[in-house]
């Protein structure tokens, strides 16, 4: 039997395994249980966050027979008749999934709705999922509009989308809309948890947190390297390991460059540029972990205690490198590791082009001084000399009155 990923292996078939999305859940749940169904749903979110996986667990929640074969529409279905089963499997006829990345244009929209005038043959209820929405073509997003807005009471349609923006109005409107988030790293480390201890497989906190944070808010991102870390390990998880994979910056080094640029230390920071280069480690995730530091740092300058109860074994260390730089010139070296991971790609190579932002890390890392200085010019050092008061000033005379105008007469009575 071929290896099934994990991201499939572990895909959620009911929506009490729906994991990071309660919202969704208990909207979905609500309107099956109390028949309020909508003609039109659509799920919009990044990658990997379970928009494909509602709309199947959705369609069989509306065909489903139960196991008993007199059931009907429920919000919790059995996964055993035959609806449940053809869905999983792919091959439920009457449930159609529309990529619309490939199948973009109107002639594809419209072959796909010429099947809309045909009654369900195995189920209750056709539906028919249109993946990445987005990428129709305006044609095809008008071929549909007549059917969307008013489809046959046997007929729901399901849209996915990672970018609603380029969903036009006028089927936005149509739809009911549902936002699903990206998954708390928190979240992730749970449910891996959960995964790998199917999988007899262990993995310290630590491992889980990297793996969690590369997958930045997808949950079949983290499956995915997952199943990556466990072959380069061998199935020993380990966090060296993962961050050697992930080509994740070793905290050291970050750690070892914010205490350089807090001490004006250039040639430190320069050595340790040097030693990044060496490793082959990337300058962008270097600029990026300097920055998620800094903003932790920021917290414990601006709530002293709230890395207290922090699980992070690093909270310690973050906290002492808080204490040797100025909160002024932390969030300044935050700005300038955000604004300087743009640069990055625009140097002749990444290596000069993080050595540029960490130069100009130090040379504005205490512009208050420099202003001030410039402001406050230094005395001379010769002594001034005493200078005699100056002699007091005589009165002016008053002035004699002015002669009367020549050639002027006065004339007599």
């Amino acid at each position: 039997m071929s290896y099934l990923v994990l991201a499939r292996k572990y895909r959620p078939r009911t929506f009490s395994e729906m994991v990071g999305q309660p919202h969704v859940v208990q909207a979905l749940e609500n309107a099956l249980t109390s028949q309020r169904l909508h003609h039109a749903y659509l799920f919009t979110g990044t990658r990997g966050v379970g928009k494909t996986t509602v709309s199947r667990i959705l369609a069989k929640s509306l065909n489903c027979q139960g196991a008993d074969g007199q059931g009907g529409i429920t919000a919790q279905p059995c996964g055993v008749c035959a609806a449940c089963q053809d869905i999983d499997a792919g091959r439920f006829v009457d449930y159609t999934e529309l990529d619309a990345a490939s199948n973009r244009g109107v002639e594809e929209v419209q072959s796909l709705l010429e099947q809309a005038v045909y009654k369900p043959v195995q189920g209750r209820f056709k539906v028919f999922m249109i993946d990445e929405v987005h990428m129709l073509t305006n044609h095809a997003f008008n071929a549909m509009l007549k059917t969307l807005e008013e489809p046959p009471e046997y007929l729901k349609f399901v849209l996915a989308t990672t970018d609603p923006q380029k969903v036009p109005v006028t089927v936005l409107s149509r739809c009911l809309q549902f936002n699903l988030r990206p998954m708390a790293p928190e979240t992730v480390m749970e449910h891996l948890a959960q995964v790998l201890a199917q999988e007899s497989i262990a993995a310290d906190r630590q491992t889980l947190r990297l793996i969690a944070q590369g997958a930045r808010g997808s949950m079949r991102d983290a499956l995915s390297l997952t199943d990556q870390a466990i072959a380069f390990t061998g199935g020993q998880l380990d966090a060296q390991a993962v961050a050697q994979m992930l080509g994740t910056v070793d905290r050291a080094h970050v750690f070892g460059l914010i205490a350089a640029l807090a001490q004006g230390d250039g040639a430190d920071v320069l050595q340790r540029v040097e030693a990044l280069r060496t490793e082959g480690l990337s300058a962008a995730n270097t600029l990026e972990d300097m920055a998620q530091v800094l903003q932790r740092m920021a917290v414990c300058q601006v709530v002293p205690g709230a890395s207290e109860n922090d699980a992070d074994p690093y909270a310690a260390q973050i906290a002492e490198l808080a204490g040797q730089l100025p909160a002024d010139e932390t969030q300044l070296l935050y700005s300038l590791c955000l604004h300087g991971r743009q640069e990055i790609g625009l140097a002749p190579d990444e290596y000069s082009g993080l050595t540029m932002v960490l130069l100009r890390l130090l040379a504005f890392k205490s512009p208050e001084a420099g202003l001030a200085e410039k402001k406050s010019p230094q005395l001379t050092s010769s002594p001034a000399k005493d200078i005699a008061p100056a002699a007091p000033v005589a009165p002016a005379a008053p002035a004699a009155p002015a002669a009367p105008a020549v050639g002027v007469g006065v004339g007599a009575g």
